[in-house]
């Protein structure tokens, strides 16, 4: 699985890209830097308002609305942004949601949330794409820094991560015959307001967050390169 710095790369001119979480800050953010260097994308998200908003910006992509809890729908999504796009050579899964609480206080319901959304929706949209992208292609998903440090109070959450983060590491693996790029997006607490929205509990004492702004420029410095360290 590949980390580490940014490296000298094809570029992303012309590269064929499906943003799963489109509608969301750091979805958003990514679309037009994809879209900045060259890339033509295809934008799937939850709030299809935002998604227009999105596509008007980057002279028209075409969208799709995702529901997380639909895992055959995100599954189909890769094959969708092929059809659209001639082609695909790389995802971008960015969906997620928080919750906070003490263990004994999350409920099953909510459990059941954050690994529908952190695990299961971006493993389906993934799992989907293996078959259609170009060999040398990409699959990527955030995760954030909550897989190495979690916290007091993000158990269920944490874990939900971490369980992507173990499946993106398997995937990484599996994927060297096609020399797949696998990508495990572990980015720290960032201003996007992601903490303020919980499914559930509240947020820890948490310090300023970085700029969402210059994370993902580096995001796709990591997709735009080849392999740097792979895991």
């Amino acid at each position: 699985m590949e980390n580490g710095t940014a490296v000298s790369g094809p570029g992303m001119s012309g590269s064929r890209v499906l943003v799963a979480g489109a509608s969301g800050v750091l979805g958003g953010l990514a679309a037009r830097e994809l879209h900045l260097r060259g890339a033509v994308v295809a934008l799937a998200g939850r709030d299809t308002d935002r998604l227009a908003d999105v596509s008007v910006g980057l002279g028209g992509a075409p969208v799709r609305g995702l529901d997380a809890y639909d895992v055959e729908d995100c599954a189909a999504l890769a094959a969708w942004a092929g059809r659209e796009l001639g082609g695909l050579d790389g995802v971008l899964v960015t969906v997620g949601v928080a919750g906070f609480g003490r263990v004994e206080e999350v409920s099953d319901a909510v459990v059941e949330h954050l690994f529908a959304v952190n695990m299961l929706c971006p493993a389906a949209v993934l799992r989907g794409a293996i078959p259609r992208v170009t060999d040398g292609g990409f699959l990527a998903a955030v995760t954030g820094a909550v897989v190495d440090r979690p916290m007091l109070g993000t158990a269920d959450y944490a874990a939900a991560k971490t369980a992507l983060s173990c499946w993106l590491g398997v995937l990484a693996r599996e994927g060297r015959a096609r020399r797949l790029r696998v990508f495990d997006f572990r980015l720290p607490h960032l201003e996007t307001g992601f903490s303020d929205r919980p499914v559930a509990g509240r947020a820890p004492a948490l310090p300023k967050g970085g700029d969402p702004a210059v994370a993902v420029h580096a995001l796709v410095d990591q997709l735009e390169g080849p392999a740097s360290t792979a895991r």
